[in-house]
């Protein structure tokens, strides 16, 4: 549209020299050219602005411990090189890719995966062999994620736009495709130059027409001239008609306008035609964690030793809530501070956060505390000890499976101790329980001091990241407008599943849920026939998504991707393609 504008607008420059027309003619056709550019212009150019501030913020605080001349020193992530020793603590975001020599840490690789789960990364044993492509390698770390817990030196083997957060990078400078308005534009372009072509032959021929039908005709070479010059005119004049000079100005202006609105509502639209886009969209891939779901773990229920379920702490008898706050709040290596919980794992913060929104926080002391193990990952547990009036009693926190196997009692319902004769019905509970995607927890308790003889088991927790209600509301709504949604996680597919059946996602029997690794079985062409009915893809990684926005707009599918902002790379590459 702004091509045929210039056009135009040349041609009325030519015309107003020719003494054909008025100068507001060609002015007004510049300006509405000027308006449209420039407000689009200003517009994006003020968000880009805004984003490129609060990357280059962040990344001003990027530094790096590495080992350089026998010496640990600190370093801009930029000088990090291949071969370069990085000294990795809680906090720390890694800034290359790298295999683990030395200690172990908790990493936090949402940026990847969208996931809240902890991976464990340690050294490589001897004959070990894993895969660098699997996000859940236990030796092999990324760069973008972030250290939870532990220390540990990792040797740097890749750097820059070869790392897989580099890779993912180098998507985003992929060229943009044209966005449904543009199409629809372009189209109107075509047809308005069409019609302005058809229509200035059909005048010039019927110029010439009723000339030779009249029977006046020129004479001699400069009336020809003349006659065919009025005709071209009057042609010229048809086509720049022809065209609505404000149409591009009176868009441009109401997308910014919009674009302007949202940023009040703390809504960054980097280019205005996005908006325009989101309207027209025809599938959704969403990420789970963080967007579908609450992005944090939270206690579900506690079941006593004989299945009895309770919700909240405060319906518990004080003799077995009791055992539990000291079983889980004190066994913990987070902290509550007021409404705020310091430190800890993933797990330890959910389990405080349960005991702060119970008001069973200020019941936590560790004034008591004799020893304290924190989880080991090789025995699944943690244990605390605390001594009191001469007395010593451990609390172990773990995998319900391995602590289940060393109970010989229970605490019942309302507090008392029984003998644990049948299992069975922790078992079944636990079964159940993991088929709904919980993560579930087990605390016992034993006399004297250490882990040794048979345990008695105090509850078991279940653990899980809710879905938002305001979630599933949104996907019923965005379903209703005639858009797919896809969850797209990289959660195992059990725990996806159950999320997705949850929020609404896995309704019909038709419906496909896919694996990362199933989706890699399958050609561009099978996955595509897929596609209509895809609803889940698990274990996904950030090449998966790239792949799925490229085959869907191979189906002439309008594609958007959203989350929770920590898997940035991701969504940002897939956007720009879509």
């Amino acid at each position: 549209m702004l091509l045929i504008l210039l056009v135009a607008l040349a041609v009325q420059v030519v015309l107003f020299f020719l003494g054909e027309a008025e100068w507001f003619e060609p002015v007004g056709i510049l300006i509405a050219i000027l308006v449209a550019n420039g407000v689009a212009s200003i517009s994006e150019n003020k968000q880009e602005g805004k984003a490129s501030a609060l990357k280059a913020e962040e990344e001003a605080k990027e530094m790096a411990k590495v080992i350089r001349s026998g010496k640990l020193s600190e370093i801009h992530v930029s000088e990090v090189v291949v071969g370069d020793i990085v000294f990795l603590q809680a906090g720390d975001k890694l800034p290359a890719d790298g295999v683990i020599v030395d200690g172990s840490v908790k990493v936090d690789q949402a940026a990847l995966n969208g996931e809240t789960e902890e991976a464990e990364k340690r050294p490589v044993s001897d004959g070990e062999a894993y895969n660098a492509k699997d996000l859940l390698n236990p030796c092999y770390a990324y760069r973008g994620t972030v250290v939870c817990g532990g220390e540990a030196y990792m040797e740097v083997k890749v750097v820059g736009d070869r790392t897989l957060f580099g890779q993912l990078a180098l998507e985003v400078q992929e060229d943009a495709r044209e966005t449904p308005l543009q199409v629809k534009l372009g189209k109107l372009a075509k047809q308005i130059s069409t019609f302005g072509y058809v229509g200035a032959a059909a005048i010039i021929a019927g110029i010439l027409a009723k000339t030779l039908l009249t029977g006046s005709l020129p004479h001699g070479i400069y009336e020809w001239i003349r006659l065919i010059l009025d005709a071209i005119t009057v042609a010229v004049t048809i086509i720049v008609c022809a065209v609505p000079e404000g149409l591009p100005m009176l868009t441009s202006i109401l997308l910014s306008f919009q674009s302007l609105k949202m940023a009040k509502d703390n809504v960054l639209v980097r280019k205005i035609n996005g908006l325009e886009t989101a309207g027209s969209l025809s599938i959704l891939f969403s990420d789970k964690t963080g967007t579908i779901t609450e992005g944090k773990l939270s206690v579900v229920e506690i079941a006593s030793g004989d299945g009895k379920v309770f919700q909240k702490l405060n319906q518990m008898p004080a003799s077995l809530s009791g055992d539990v706050i000291a079983g889980i709040g004190i066994n913990n290596s987070a902290s509550a501070n007021g409404s705020d919980v310091i430190g800890g794992n993933s797990t330890d913060r959910a389990l405080m956060t349960f005991l702060i929104s119970s008001g069973a926080a200020g019941s936590v002391s560790k004034k008591n505390v004799k020893s304290f193990n924190a989880f080991d990952s090789n025995k699944k547990r943690s244990s605390v000890t605390l001594e009191q009036d001469g007395k010593c009693i451990t609390y172990i926190k773990g995998a319900p499976e391995r602590i289940i196997e060393e109970c010989g009692w229970y605490m019942d319902e309302n507090g008392q101790r029984q003998k644990l004769s049948d299992k069975k019905v922790l078992t079944d509970y636990i079964d159940e329980q993991a088929g709904r995607s919980m993560r579930l927890l087990a605390a016992a308790k034993a006399d004297g001091e250490g882990e040794d003889g048979e345990l008695t088991l105090i509850c078991i927790l279940s653990i899980r990241d809710n879905v938002r209600k305001e979630a599933v509301t949104a996907i019923k709504e965005v379903q209703n407008a005639g858009i797919q949604v896809v969850m797209v996680t990289g959660d195992r597919k059990e725990t996806a599943c159950a999320i997705a059946k949850e929020a609404g996602l896995l309704s019909s029997p038709d419906d496909v849920a896919l694996t990362s690794a199933e989706m890699a079985e399958k050609s561009d062409t099978e996955l595509k026939g897929l596609i209509p009915r895809l609803r889940v893809v698990s274990r996904a990684l950030p090449s998966d998504k790239s792949r799925l926005v490229r085959l869907a707009q191979e189906l002439n599918l309008v594609v958007g991707m959203t989350g929770d902002g920590k898997q940035i790379m991701p969504h940002i590459a897939a956007m720009r393609c879509a």
